[in-house]
Order: C-alpha cells, then sequence, then structure tokens
C-alpha cells in the first residue's frame, strides 16, 4: 500500500537520481564560487524588496521577493543531509542567510519614524502571531516542495511552493520589530519562520527517505538515529505552535473581556462608547471616545485586575468629541 502510493506521487520514470538532486540541493556541489555568488546576492536582494514590501505594507511585493528568495534550497538540503547521513554544510547557509536577512531588516527599521505603527501594517501583524493553521500550511507546502523536486516532470511549481511557505519576509519582520524596540513582535516571527524551516525539513526528510535516498548499507542503528531526529523535529515544530496557538485563543479572549469591563466602567454615559481594544506584547490599549471627561482609570484597573494577570501594562487612548446634526442634503441650513 505504501509502496504504490509512493509510485504514484513519485513514479519511478520521473524520479530524480540521488546525484540530481544533490546537485540541486548541496550548494558546495560543482561549481562553488559561482553557486555562492548566486545564493547571497538573490539573498540580500530578496531581503532588501521583501523589507520594502513589509515596511510599505504591500502584498505584491513581498510575493516578488518570496519567488526570488533561495533559502529554500539549504533548508530542504538539510532535509537530504539528515537521510544521507552526511554532512552537506546546508545549515551553516541557513544560519548565515537568515542573520543576513535580519540584518536587513534592522536596518530598514532605523528609516521608521517613531510613531510608525507595527500591529497597524498587515504585512507585520500577520505574521507575530503564528498558530497551528500556519504548521499545517508549511507542512503541506513541504511536501509539494519535495515532491516537486524528486520529479523531473513538475519543476514548474517550484515558484508557487516558494510564494506559499514564508522564509524572509518573518526574518525581515524579526529585524524591523527588533529595530522598533518590540522584541515579543520579533520573537513571534522568529517563532513562524523556525516552525516554517522545521516543517520543511521533516516533511522533506520522511519523503526523501521514502523514495529511498538513503546510503546503503542502512543499519538498525543509523535508521533509529533518524527515526529519532523526525521525532525531535516533529515534538519541537508542534510544542512551539500548540503554545503560539494557546496563547492567540487566550489574548483573544481577554480582549473581548476587557472591552466588556471598559464599555462597563464608561457606564452609561451619553455618547461614550469603546472603540477597539488591541495588544501590542502583553500591553492593552483601550481606544475610548467620550464627548467629556472619562470616569476615573482607577475603577478600570480595578475591574481589569480581575480578569488579566498582574504586571500587564493598560494604555487608554481617549478621543474626545461629540456628534452635531448639521440638516439634510438639499435643504436649507
Amino acid at each position: 500500500m505504501f509502496t504504490e502510493i509512493r509510485d504514484r506521487l513519485v513514479p519511478q520514470a520521473q524520479r530524480r537520481t540521488l546525484e540530481e538532486l544533490t546537485g540541486d540541493l548541496d550548494l558546495r556541489a560543482g561549481d562553488r564560487a559561482s553557486r555562492y555568488s548566486a545564493f547571497w546576492t538573490m539573498l540580500v536582494l530578496s531581503a532588501v524588496i521583501a523589507a520594502a514590501g513589509v515596511v510599505g505594507d504591500s502584498t505584491a511585493t513581498v510575493i516578488g521577493a518570496m519567488i526570488i528568495a533561495p533559502l529554500s534550497t539549504p533548508i530542504m538540503g538539510m532535509a537530504l543531509g539528515l537521510v544521507k547521513r552526511a554532512r552537506t554544510g546546508a545549515g551553516w547557509f541557513v544560519l548565515g542567510g537568515g542573520a543576513t536577512v535580519v540584518a536587513i531588516g534592522l536596518l530598514v527599521s532605523l528609516a521608521l519614524p517613531h510613531s510608525y505603527q507595527l500591529l497597524a501594517n498587515g504585512q507585520i501583524s500577520g505574521r507575530t502571531s503564528p498558530g497551528l493553521s500556519d504548521l499545517l500550511a508549511a507542512l503541506a507546502t513541504g511536501l509539494a516542495g519535495s515532491i516537486a523536486l524528486a520529479r523531473r516532470d513538475v519543476a514548474a511549481i517550484m515558484p508557487g511552493v516558494a510564494i506559499a511557505i514564508s522564509l524572509v519576509p518573518p526574518l525581515v519582520v524579526v529585524g524591523v520589530c527588533l529595530g522598533a524596540g518590540a522584541p515579543a513582535l520579533a520573537f513571534g516571527a522568529l517563532v513562524l519562520f523556525l516552525s516554517n524551516m522545521l516543517s520543511m525539513v521533516f516533511i522533506g526528510t520522511f519523503v526523501f527517505a521514502a523514495l529511498g535516498y538513503v546510503p546503503v548499507p542502512d543499519s538498525g542503528r543509523t535508521r533509529r538515529r533518524a527515526i529519532l531526529a523526525l521525532g525531535g523535529l516533529a515534538t519541537i515544530v508542534v510544542a512551539v505552535l500548540v503554545l503560539s496557538t494557546v496563547a492567540n485563543y487566550l489574548f483573544a479572549s481577554w480582549r473581548s473581556q476587557v472591552k466588556t469591563a471598559a464599555s462597563e466602567w464608561l457606564g452609561d454615559a451619553s455618547g461614550a462608547s469603546v472603540i477597539n481594544v488591541t495588544t501590542a506584547a502583553t500591553t492593552f490599549r483601550i481606544a475610548v471616545r467620550t464627548p467629556g471627561d472619562p470616569p476615573p482609570t482607577a475603577d478600570l484597573l480595578t475591574r481589569l485586575g480581575k480578569i488579566l494577570p498582574d504586571g500587564f501594562p493598560i494604555v487608554v487612548e481617549i478621543t474626545k468629541g461629540q456628534s452635531v446634526s448639521v440638516g439634510r442634503i438639499g435643504s436649507p441650513p
């Protein structure tokens, strides 16, 4: 049954040889100087494009950066190295490339004004709170990518795989958030990158091993090591994203309760209302509109103390104003 499914996904006639796959994924194979030059040039350019897209909140620009980003090559090279049980140096390319992208994001953040609102930017806010849905997407994308690499006839889908998996943009967000003084948001984006990377390595290792890219002879000891490596990767990915998902649901529940408590705090004041409740790391921002002065904030803190853990900062943004009827269109004032 397993063999039949494997042969349907990657027919033997279209399956790449181990040498072909190694040539695609091992940056040290062949003309090293040319391959190194291509990798670092494309990586830096993709990071610059991604930084411009992230800061400018441009989805199209970010997608362009994802298409040319070469970071998936050494990541899948790590998977092949685990299967071959050989050192490919792919981990160093991932580590050095990741640090380079974060540094570029950090440099770009220096040009941002102090009033720049990170969470008002969809390219940033969407990459700072990963959950289990991101894990499912990363696993499916890693499966598509590893199958495409193993088959000779479906290489055309690789740009789509590059778009689906988010690697360079989260690292750019890490640098931008660090430069803007938001380490908690930077950590969320880093978790997204790590979960995507580990998912690709995990599923890539499984697919490459299933397709037989395993050195011979394959002793029981080395097989157990491979299983332990896969189990470790799976545990790390699931644990991180379960915690992130739980935190997302918990903060969503807290925001709802905080909004209710803030509405009760305003009481029956005419025209007063809670516009929105947002969070930045552990800080809760409550946007309030009121025609006059709000009630004492000590009462609000007392109410929120029954909902939130100690030490959470509370910020109330008050907009004063009132509604004025100016008449009907077409009628004299």
